[in-house]
């Protein structure tokens, strides 16, 4: 069975070491129908300096943060970063930004997490401007700037943005202003009409929006129940510590599977509450197992009307065997 898939992204988790993910990176390049590959960036590894080390072994894929939370920095240190990533690799830079969630901002970066659609909006106007490379003033409800202007004039005018969504409002704000949408851990039948609604705001007035969508990616032929427990142990964990992620999945058909898991990692921690995801979970919103089982998947998804699968790793054994083997068959 082949892969229907144009394109693919891949995003190197937080399960990899660093040795890990250049390799990946070296690997990917190399390969005619991958996009780029995205950093993620919660509590761990940092998105810009990590892309900026695979820029520099790569020539060809995109290079996506996946994301960076529009608290932790401002507009300033964003655009910033990005020009500079930009420079370093010849103008492969998406920007994907996002909210995150209260927990994070709160407690981790000390500050008060409102007005997220309010924030993002400004957040957005402050960066296009300022990656312009012109002289920046603006004066709006959440941001003062004066007189910035960067120092190093930028390789391009305008980069792609890319909005991480999970609620309704989110997403059409994503609709409206970006280029491109981020997506992740949407049952398959939510994921239909999720798109449905964003080709009905988008294909009037940009053919080329790009419907990106992250899924938890394990794969091995010769343990395909490990790679599906592999799977369902990062699944398990999204859903324990992840507030908005467990509550959009109970109101979207997995609501007792939801408190089961949530439970259960309350009192008896992360491989206990492993347990409790069944293939239904899976099946709709993983891609896990053999190559046939995450071909399939895979399929479905894009079928769903999905214009860059992004494939997160989660390895299976030997993480170097494994990614070559998780390359090979994409």
């Amino acid at each position: 069975m082949n892969s229907i898939a144009p394109r693919l992204g891949y995003s190197v988790g937080s399960l990899l070491s660093t040795e890990h993910i250049l390799k990946l990176s070296k690997i990917v390049d190399l390969k005619e129908n991958v996009h780029s590959v995205w950093v993620p960036e919660s509590w761990g590894r940092e998105s810009f300096s990590s892309l900026g080390a695979i820029s520099q072994i790569t020539k060809n894929v995109k290079l996506g943060t996946s994301i960076i939370n529009i608290y932790g920095r401002t507009p300033a240190t964003v655009a910033m970063g990005a020009t500079t990533l930009d420079s370093l690799s010849n103008n492969r830079t998406i920007l994907g930004l996002g909210s995150s969630t209260e927990s994070l901002v709160e407690n981790w970066h000390g500050l008060k997490f409102e007005k997220p659609l309010e924030r993002m909006r400004e957040f957005i106007d402050c960066v296009r401007q300022m990656t312009t490379g012109e002289s920046v003033d603006h004066k709006g409800r959440l941001f003062n700037i004066k007189n910035f202007k960067l120092l190093n004039k930028p390789t391009r005018i305008k980069m792609p943005i890319y909005i991480a969504a999970i609620n309704r409002h989110m997403v059409n704000l994503a609709c409206e202003l970006a280029d491109g949408i981020l997506l992740y851990l949407r049952p398959l039948d939510e994921l239909r009409r999720t798109v449905s609604l964003i080709k009905s705001q988008t294909e009037n007035k940009n053919k080329n929006y790009e419907i990106a969508c992250v899924f938890i990616c394990a794969l091995s032929n010769n343990k395909p129940e490990e790679a599906r427990r592999r799977a369902a142990k990062t699944l398990a964990f999204y859903i324990s510590v992840g507030k908005y992620y467990r509550d959009f999945l109970s109101h979207n058909g997995f609501n007792k599977e939801v408190a089961r898991i949530t439970l259960e990692y309350t009192t008896h921690g992360l491989d206990s509450a492993t347990r409790l995801v069944n293939d239904s979970m899976l099946d709709s919103l993983t891609i896990c197992g053999n190559t046939e089982q995450c071909i399939r998947s895979l399929n479905r998804f894009i079928s769903a009307g999905i214009t860059l699968p992004i494939l997160q790793v989660n390895p299976v054994g030997n993480p170097e065997s494994n990614i070559k083997e998780m390359t090979a068959t994409f």
